[in-house]
């Protein structure tokens, strides 16, 4: 029986990188000095009777650091996609030129850059603390293992596997972190 218990921490490294996409998904929709298509995802524009994605009413795109570009296909959901653009929080006044949506990113001020990295730096602890959850549930297995008989010997190597994992994952965040402050407070 006690041959039989295995720790799955190919699971525990699938969920780990789960955060860290969350975390990616989460840093991407940071407005930093520089346009980005994903600064529009969260828009939600009220099309054809429900809430629809702003990307799925037309093509957005990046044509220069400091501009987003929406060419809406419909050209009755110009002024509503203009709207939600607008309603949306983004902080961008956009600017219609037929079917097209212009979105001018405006120059970050040194306040606004220093709130920006305090939110990137709370979207990085989010990610730590989904970490160290998934770290609790492997060591939660090992200790299931040990109750059914594990070895000492391997309840020892499952241990020092999902430590090691949740170490490598949570540099990782860090990494991931600096790099996003240091984007942010680029000038």
């Amino acid at each position: 029986m006690a041959e039989d218990i295995e720790i799955d921490i190919d699971d525990l490294e699938r969920r780990m990188k789960g955060a860290m996409e969350a975390l990616r998904h989460e840093f991407g929709s940071l407005r930093t000095g520089r346009a980005s298509a994903s600064m529009v995802e969260p828009v939600q524009v009220e099309a054809y009777g429900q809430m629809t994605p702003i990307n799925q009413l037309g093509t957005v795109n990046v044509p220069e650091p400091r501009m987003v570009t929406i060419n809406i296909w419909d050209k009755a959901m110009v002024g509503k996609a203009e709207k939600a653009i607008r309603e949306s929080g983004l902080g961008i006044n956009p600017q219609t030129n037929g079917t097209i949506i212009m979105l001018p990113i405006p120059e970050l001020n040194e306040e606004r850059r220093r709130e920006l990295t305090k939110v990137a730096a709370q979207y990085a602890e989010s990610a730590r603390v989904a970490i160290r959850n998934v770290r609790r549930d492997g060591m939660d297995q090992v200790k299931k293992g040990k109750a059914n008989g594990m070895p000492e010997d391997d309840q020892k190597f499952w241990e020092t596997a999902v430590q090691e994992l949740t170490d490598k994952m949570i540099g990782a965040v860090d990494q991931a972190l600096e790099a996003k402050q240091a984007e942010i407070m680029q000038v």
